[in-house]
């Protein structure tokens, strides 16, 4: 499914555009991705469309699902307390990322619920951290957000190729 989620920000992130699900279904059809791939991609970015509408009011997507209550304006103040199933699923480098995010300044309180809603609905568990990262970039580009240069290098680059000052 991921590598499907890649395609689909490579091609139409620049654009900051969202195809139809019919023609985005025909696309990846036609590229060669395996239609149980395509089906769960899908079904993933049907729900972070509802998502971020929910949490944002806003979205480049088309006519979402109304939002689920808890989506809506969660206080910046607030302290997220993560129950057990979502530190089961996430793991300790995904929590500790978001955790380093938010610190940051970079992951508001409403992209984060968007983030842990979305890496819930991912296969795999713990989610691994590179999965985490494309979950990331999804929701930035749901949000109509670029994400700045130096989130973009943490989200994208290869940890092992860095050079350390």
């Amino acid at each position: 499914m991921f590598e499907v989620l890649v395609f689909v920000y490579e091609n139409y992130y620049a654009g900051h555009s969202y195809p139809e699900p019919e023609h985005l279904e025909r696309k990846l059809n036609a590229v060669g991705f395996e239609s149980d791939e395509i089906d769960d991609a899908m079904i993933w970015l049907k729900g972070l469309r509802a998502a971020a509408q929910g949490s944002s009011g806003r979205t480049g997507m088309s006519q979402p699902e109304p939002p689920e209550p808890w989506l809506i304006r969660p206080s910046p103040q607030s302290v997220r307390i993560y129950p057990p199933a979502e530190q089961r699923h996430l793991g300790l480098r995904c929590l500790g990322f978001i955790s380093f995010l938010e610190t940051a300044g970079v992951l508001p309180a409403a992209m984060r619920e968007v983030v842990v809603d979305r890496a819930m609905a991912a296969p795999g568990a713990p989610v691994s951290l590179e999965d985490l990262k494309i979950i990331i970039l999804m929701v930035y580009w749901s949000f109509g957000h670029e994400p700045d240069a130096l989130v973009l290098d943490e989200l994208c680059a290869d940890p092992a190729t860095r050079v350390v000052h």
